[in-house]
């Protein structure tokens, strides 16, 4: 079997300015990055143009959310041929905030993974709990049902990178111990092979996003089970660099 490429998602949320972006385009375009790791940046909706444009090619670009249709009476909302129409190439769902903050459904999710990439769009899939889940024991049955509808809407695994986040870890400071990451990965791992496919199992990239820093992120990317990570606020500052170079 092939080894699992490593792959690195900065998300910068609701964040940047034109002057700003090209300050952190600029700065990106010129380090120097590990060329095993796979480099994702997902930009405000409104700046995919600018972002693929002024990025470096060796740097994929995403969207932070889509809609599940192709276009229509859906105001506010982007479908993926507008990212695409835009050079972007990827889309983050089912993101912690989306289900949290603006209240999407596990079936939604699962419809728009399956317009996305019927789209021809790549998709980085995230699943988690929450502090009260995580406290109540039921961690695996909460990120075992949300990756089912996810599987269920999936065509090609080769389009898709997993993304464990405890929603308790994101923006709080709190980490998920490598130990707690890799735990929950390999089950990850082990519901793929019981559930889709042997192959899948061990070709899917189940990367972390919880608090992702230069501090933490060596001893994270040396679990067995850890292929990347899902990088919020860190992915907007210096130490982003190193973080895609943890496995360097």
């Amino acid at each position: 079997m092939a080894p699992r490429g490593f792959f690195v998602g900065g998300n910068w949320k609701m964040n940047g300015d034109k002057e700003s972006l090209q300050r952190l385009m600029s700065s990106l375009s010129a380090a120097s990055l590990d060329e095993r790791t796979e480099v994702v940046c997902a930009a405000p909706s409104v700046y995919l143009d600018l972002v693929r444009s002024g990025l470096d090619l060796r740097i994929g670009v995403a969207a932070q959310n889509c809609y599940k249709e192709a276009k229509g009476a859906f105001t506010g909302e982007i479908s993926p041929a507008m990212i695409k129409d835009c050079g972007a190439d990827w889309v983050i769902l089912g993101h912690s905030e989306r289900r949290h903050v603006f209240g999407e459904s596990d079936e939604l999710i699962g419809q728009k993974v399956a317009h996305a990439l019927a789209s021809g769009l790549a998709v980085v899939a995230c699943v988690g709990e929450q502090l009260q889940q995580r406290e109540d024991g039921t961690t695996e049955e909460v990120v075992y049902a949300q990756t089912q509808v996810i599987a269920e809407n999936v065509t090609d695994w080769s389009k898709v990178v997993l993304a464990y986040e405890p929603v308790w870890a994101i923006g709080t400071g709190k980490t998920a111990s490598p130990e707690q990451a890799q735990e929950v990965h390999e089950k990850l791992r082990a519901w793929l092979r019981a559930n889709v496919s042997d192959d899948v199992a061990d070709s899917v990239r189940i990367i972390y996003g919880g608090s992702v820093t230069a501090a933490n992120c060596r001893e994270l990317a040396s679990q067995g089970d850890v292929d990347g990570f899902l990088v919020g606020g860190a992915s907007l500052k210096p130490e982003f660099v190193d973080i895609i170079n943890a496995r360097a």
